[in-house]
C-alpha cells in the first residue's frame, strides 16, 4: 500500500530529533514549495502533529476540471489553489491540535517528567486529502530548509521514524511486518466491526447497507464487517464507495441503490470529510427512513451533526471519552488578538461567528470584527470539551512519546534494553531506540492505565452514542452503551436501550429485514440466487414442528407424538382401533342379529325336526352348519376392541376353525346330495361309504387340518398386538399383527380350498332333480362366499388403520349371511309355509309309506 493513500486516512503524531546532518552528500530536493507548519514550537525534541483542519465539499463541475488536470501534470501550485476552493475549516480538528498543544505545554511545565528538557512541536494540516497529508509529513521529517535534511539526505531514503495515531482504526494498521512503527491510542477497526456486528444482531437488524469511503480505512473495515457477519443472520444488501475524486454522477447512483433497497439500517465508514458532499447530495433526494449507524471516524462531527438534522437518531461507536484538565480555558486563550498573523485562528473565527477579524481576499465578503469575541456555549464543534474523544486520545499520544523519552533518558548504565544492556545516548536520540520504549512504555493519564500490546495497539472500548437534540435545539452525543473488548465472548456490548431516540425522532426500534421473520411452525426457505437474509416461510411439513421464531428447519417429533394443527409442538398421537364406536356398534349388532337369527334357523328345524323337509336334508349335517354359523358370527365380536395378546391369537385362530367347520359340514352335504341321486343308479351302492359316520369323519378330517395349521401357526409365530405407525403416520394404529404372514394366508388358503372344492361338486350336481336337490343353493352359496372372500383381499390390503379390521368383520359377516340364506332361507320357507305342498310332491315322487303319516296330518 503506497504512502500516498495511506496518509489521507491517518492523522499521526511523529517526532524526530533536533539534529543537523552532517553528510555531504546532495539533499534531497522536494517537488515544490512546503507549506509553513499551523502552529510550531522549539524544543529539544520536536513532534509533528497532522490534523484535518480542512474538510472538502463539493466541487463545482469546472473547478473539478481543473482539479483533475492539475492532478495530471504535477503537484504544483496550481493544485493547492484548486484544493483550497473546495476546503472548509473545521473547528473539531482544530480543537484537536489545541489539545496537542496544550499537552507539550504541561510536560514542559512539569518536574515529574522530562526535567532539564522541553518538547517542540510542528501542527500542519492535511486537509482530509492524501497529497496534502504527504506533503506535512515530509515537511515535519524534513523541515523548512530543502537543503539540508535531518531524516533524509541524499539518494538515501528516509531514515525510519515512528508514528502514534490518535484516529487511525484500519485493521491494516496492525501488521507488524507491513508497518513495524506504527503506534495507536484507538483501538483498531477488528474491534470497531465486531462491536457493530454484535450491535446489528441485539437489535435484529439482518438487511444493512454499507456506506465506505475509497482508502484502506472504508475497505478494511468492510472486509472485517464482512468477516464478523459471516456465520450470522446478518446480510448486505449493498455495498458503495464514495469516490476519492468526487463525482455528482456517481453519488447519484449510489442514492438510487439506496432509494430502492428495502435495507433500512445504513452503516457509513467514511471520514466526515468525504462523508459531507456525499450528505449534501442525500438532501436534495429526499430518501426518508434511513437510519444511520457511524462509525467512530465521524460519530462525534458536530459539524455533519449541525449542518444535517436528518442525522439525527444515528448511532455508533465512538472512542472512549477522557478528561483533559484545563482543555475549555486553554481553548478560550486563541483568538485572533493574541494570535493576529496565524491564519488558522483567523479561518476559526470565520467560522465561528462568520466575521473576519482582519481584512483578507477571502473573506470581502464577511463583515468584520475585533477578534476579541467571546467563545459561547453554541460554538460546539469548538468548545465542546465536556466528553472528549478524539482530543482525549491526543492527549495521550502525546503523553505516551514524554514517558517514553523520560524511561529512555533516565536509563541506567547497563539495565538499557540494547545491545549488551546499552542506554540511548541522550543528545544523540534516534527514532528507532525511542520506539523501544514506547513499545514497553505504561502509565496513567487522567485514572485511565494507558500501554501497548505486541502490534502497538491500545485497549480496545468504546462508547455507544446516540444522536439527539438538546433542549436549545442543538446536537448533543448522548452515551447510551458500552463496549468492552476485554470482556468474556457474549458480554462484550452493555446498552442502555430506554434512552435511544431513532431516526426521525421516533422512540421505537428500526425494522430491517430483507423477509419477515418466519413465525413457530414455519420454516426458512432460501430464495435461490438471493442472500441467505432474503427467504420465504414453509409451513412445516406434518409430523415436524418449529418452536422458534426464524427457524432454519423443522424438528421431526418423536415416534409416538405428531404435530398440533399450528406445527408449534408435539402431541401424543391418536390411538385408534376398532372400539366401541359407532362403526365398532353397528358391526356389533349385525354380529349379534346374525348370530340370533341363525339359532332361530336352528331352533326352528329341532322344532320340525321330525318332518320330512328336515330329514330330508340330512338333518344332522343341518344342525352342524347352523351351529357352525353361530360361532362365525360370534367370532366377529373378537375382532371389535382393543387388541390385546389373547385376543389377537383367539380372534384369528377362532375364525379360521368356525370357517373350516361350516365348509367342511357344507362340503360333506354336497358329497352326500350327489352321492344320493348317483345311487339311484342300479348296481351304485356308494351311499355305504357316506353314512353319518363317514360324513362326521369326513367334517372331522378336514377340521382337523385348520386345527393343525392354527396350531404351528400359535407355536411359531403367533398374532400379536402391534401399533402401526407407517399407514397413518398422524395416528398409532393398535392392531393384530398376524406374525406369521404364511401361516396366515395358509389359513385363508385353506379355507378358499375347501370353498372351491363345495363349489365344483355342487356344480356338478347342478342337473339333477331340482325339488329335492340342494345343490344348486350350496353352488350360489359358494358363489358368494368366494365372491366376498376374493373382494376381500385387495380390499383387506389397501384399508387403512381400524378399516382394515372392519373390511375383515364384513367379510365374515358377509359371507355368513351368504351362507345363512342360500342354504336355510328356501327351507324355512317351506318348513313355515308350504310344508303340505312339499309333502304331496314328495309322495308323488316317493310313492311308499315313508311319508304317509305326514299326509294324513296335512289332510286333516
Amino acid at each position: 500500500m503506497s504512502l500516498l493513500l495511506w496518509w489521507s486516512l491517518y492523522y499521526p503524531v511523529s517526532i524526530s530529533p533536533l539534529t543537523e546532518a552532517t553528510s555531504t552528500q546532495p539533499a534531497c530536493s522536494p517537488q515544490g514549495a512546503f507549506e509553513l507548519p499551523g502552529f510550531s514550537a522549539q524544543g529539544d525534541f520536536l513532534m509533528g502533529g497532522i490534523f484535518p483542519l480542512h474538510y472538502r465539499v463539493e466541487l463545482p463541475v469546472e473547478v473539478e476540471h481543473i482539479l483533475i488536470l492539475s492532478l495530471s501534470l504535477s503537484l504544483s501550485l496550481s493544485l493547492s489553489l484548486s484544493l483550497s476552493l473546495s476546503l472548509r475549516f473545521d473547528p473539531r480538528a482544530f480543537r484537536w491540535a489545541q489539545t496537542m498543544r496544550l499537552a507539550v505545554e504541561e510536560i514542559n511545565q512539569s518536574e515529574q517528567l522530562l526535567p532539564n528538557h522541553t518538547l517542540g512541536y510542528k501542527i500542519f494540516d492535511s486537509c482530509a486529502t492524501p497529497v496534502t497529508a504527504l506533503r506535512a509529513v515530509l515537511a515535519v521529517l524534513n523541515g523548512h530548509s530543502e537543503e539540508q535534511s535531518p531524516m533524509c539526505s541524499g539518494a538515501s531514503p528516509c531514515s525510519v521514524f515512528f508514528q502514534i495515531s490518535y484516529f487511525s482504526t484500519c485493521s491494516c494498521l496492525s501488521d507488524r511486518k507491513e508497518y513495524p512503527t506504527f503506534f495507536r491510542v484507538v483501538p483498531n477497526d477488528d474491534y470497531q466491526v465486531k462491536a457493530i456486528a454484535s450491535l446489528l444482531q441485539r437489535f435484529g437488524w439482518k438487511w444493512i447497507g454499507v456506506i465506505r469511503e475509497d482508502h484502506d480505512y472504508g475497505h478494511f473495515a468492510l472486509q472485517g464487517l464482512k468477516r464478523e457477519i459471516e456465520n450470522t443472520d446478518v446480510c448486505l444488501a449493498y455495498d458503495e464507495m464514495i469516490p476519492k475524486d468526487y463525482s455528482r454522477e456517481r453519488v447519484l447512483q449510489i442514492l438510487e441503490v439506496m432509494r430502492h433497497s428495502t435495507a433500512r439500517v445504513v452503516i457509513v465508514f467514511s471520514g466526515e470529510g468525504e462523508l459531507y458532499p456525499f450528505l449534501k447530495e442525500f438532501v436534495k433526494q429526499n430518501i426518508t427512513g434511513t437510519q444511520w449507524v457511524a462509525s467512530e471516524a465521524w460519530v462525534t462531527a458536530n459539524v455533519l451533526a449541525e449542518t444535517y438534522p436528518f442525522l439525527d437518531g444515528t448511532i455508533g461507536f465512538a472512542i472512549r471519552s477522557g478528561k483533559v484538565p484545563g482543555l475549555r480555558d486553554y481553548l478560550q486563550t486563541v483568538n485572533p488578538h493574541r494570535y493576529p498573523f496565524n491564519p488558522l485562528v483567523q479561518q476559526l473565527w470565520e467560522a465561528l461567528y462568520g466575521c473576519s477579524p482582519s481584512p483578507s481576499p477571502s473573506s470581502t465578503l464577511m463583515p468584520p470584527c475585533s477578534g476579541q469575541e467571546t467563545l459561547l456555549e453554541q460554538h460546539s464543534a469548538y468548545m465542546n470539551t465536556s466528553s472528549p474523544r478524539v482530543a482525549y486520545n491526543v492527549y495521550k499520544a502525546v503523553y505516551a512519546i514524554a514517558h517514553s523519552l523520560h524511561n529512555l533518558l533516565h536509563c541506567q548504565a547497563g539495565a538499557g534494553p540494547f545491545h549488551n544492556r546499552s542506554c540511548a545516548h541522550s543528545t544523540n536520540v534516534h527514532p528507532w531506540q525511542l520506539q523501544q520504549y514506547l513499545q514497553d512504555v505504561s502509565f496513567n493519564v487522567s485514572g485511565e492505565n494507558m500501554n501497548f500490546d505486541q502490534k502497538g495497539d491500545a485497549i480496545p472500548s468504546y462508547d455507544l452514542i446516540n444522536w439527539q437534540r438538546g433542549p436549545n435545539g442543538g446536537p448533543r452525543f448522548v452515551t447510551v452503551g458500552l463496549y468492552d473488548g476485554s470482556k468474556a465472548s457474549g458480554k462484550e456490548l452493555a446498552i442502555q436501550e430506554e434512552k435511544i431516540v431513532w431516526a426521525g425522532h421516533q422512540s421505537k426500534l428500526v425494522v430491517s429485514v430483507c423477509s419477515a421473520s418466519c413465525a413457530p411452525g414455519s420454516r426458512k426457505a432460501v430464495r435461490r440466487g438471493e442472500p441467505l437474509c432474503c427467504f420465504d416461510c414453509v409451513p412445516c411439513d406434518s409430523g415436524k414442528i418449529s418452536n422458534q421464531t426464524d427457524s432454519i428447519d423443522c424438528h421431526e417429533c418423536p415416534e409416538d407424538y405428531w404435530s398440533n394443527a399450528d406445527g408449534t409442538m408435539c402431541i401424543p398421537k391418536v390411538v385408534e382401533f376398532l372400539s366401541h364406536d359407532a362403526m365398532g356398534i353397528a358391526l356389533t349388532v349385525i354380529a349379534v342379529v346374525g348370530a340370533c337369527l341363525t339359532v332361530s334357523i336352528l331352533a326352528v328345524f329341532l322344532h320340525h325336526r321330525t318332518t320330512p323337509i328336515v330329514r330330508i336334508n340330512n338333518s344332522e349335517l343341518s344342525f352342524f352348519i347352523l351351529l357352525s354359523l353361530t360361532l362365525c358370527f360370534l367370532c366377529a365380536l373378537m375382532f371389535i376392541g382393543e387388541p390385546t395378546s389373547w385376543s389377537c391369537m383367539l380372534r384369528h385362530t377362532a375364525f379360521s376353525i368356525t370357517f373350516s367347520l361350516c365348509i367342511s359340514c357344507i362340503l360333506g352335504k354336497t358329497l352326500v346330495v350327489l352321492a344320493a341321486f348317483t345311487a339311484a343308479r342300479p348296481g351304485n351302492n356308494i351311499m355305504k361309504w357316506l353314512g353319518p359316520k363317514q360324513q362326521r369323519v369326513i367334517i372331522f378330517s378336514c377340521t382337523l387340518v385348520q386345527v393343525l395349521i392354527c396350531a404351528a401357526w400359535l407355536i411359531a409365530s403367533p398374532p400379536y398386538p402391534s401399533k402401526n405407525i407407517q399407514d397413518q403416520r398422524s395416528k398409532i394404529i393398535l392392531e393384530c399383527s398376524v406374525g406369521s404372514q404364511l401361516a396366515f394366508w395358509c389359513v385363508l388358503g385353506y379355507i378358499g380350498l375347501l370353498a372351491c372344492l363345495c363349489f365344483i361338486l355342487a356344480f356338478l350336481a347342478r342337473k339333477l332333480p331340482g325339488n329335492f336337490n340342494e345343490a344348486k343353493f350350496i353352488t350360489f352359496s359358494m358363489l358368494i362366499f368366494c365372491a366376498v372372500w376374493i373382494s376381500f383381499i385387495p380390499a383387506y390390503v389397501s384399508s387403512p388403520g381400524k378399516y382394515t379390521v372392519a373390511v375383515e368383520i364384513f367379510a365374515i359377516l358377509a359371507s355368513s349371511f351368504g351362507l345363512l340364506f342360500c342354504l336355510f332361507a328356501p327351507k324355512c320357507y317351506i318348513i313355515l309355509l308350504k310344508n303340505c305342498t312339499f309333502l304331496v310332491e314328495l309322495l308323488y315322487h316317493f310313492p311308499d309309506q315313508r311319508y304317509s303319516s305326514f299326509n294324513s296330518a296335512c289332510e286333516t
